[in-house]
């Protein structure tokens, strides 16, 4: 299961569910994983209703004893990124935990990583939604976060 390939994936006009599939996939077999612009990664649906559903399931702070208080969740479009990905591996298991901490999110592309090659997934790509999405960036400034 050592392979320690190191793989930078650019999230540019990738479809986020499909390409998160697809990086895990990869995370289990043992390859590192590098996603590079993960603001604009896309969600497909209604913009209204993507940005409505967020707020309500992943935002709400409610619990009984303290409506106020409650789990703090991610606002910053890496986090996000990163946070789907961490719900499509077996998290809980000892190889999912090791699969989890061989990726690595960046907003935008780091130095480091500019003259690499990068991988881009055809079945993950905007091309083939019907214009109806939202980029992980403008959901981010929607729900609060601050660039």
């Amino acid at each position: 299961m050592k392979v320690s390939q190191q793989v930078v994936v650019d999230a540019e006009g990738q479809i986020l569910g499909r390409m998160a599939s697809l990086v895990a996939k990869m995370l289990l077999t043992g390859q590192k994983v590098v996603i590079v612009n993960a603001e604009k990664a896309v969600i497909s649906g209604n913009k209204q209703s993507i940005i409505e559903e967020y707020k309500e399931s992943v935002l709400s702070k409610k619990t009984w004893k303290m409506p106020e208080k409650g789990p703090k969740k991610y606002r910053r479009p890496d986090m996000i990124v990163k946070r789907v990905i961490r719900g499509m591996l077996p998290y809980k298991q000892w190889k999912g935990r090791v699969a989890y901490k061989n990726l690595r999110v960046y907003m935008g592309v780091p130095e480091e990583y500019t003259n690499q090659p990068k991988v881009k997934f055809p079945e993950a790509d905007v091309s083939r939604l019907a214009g109806r999405y939202i980029t992980v960036g403008e959901l981010a400034k929607e729900v609060g976060w601050k660039s």
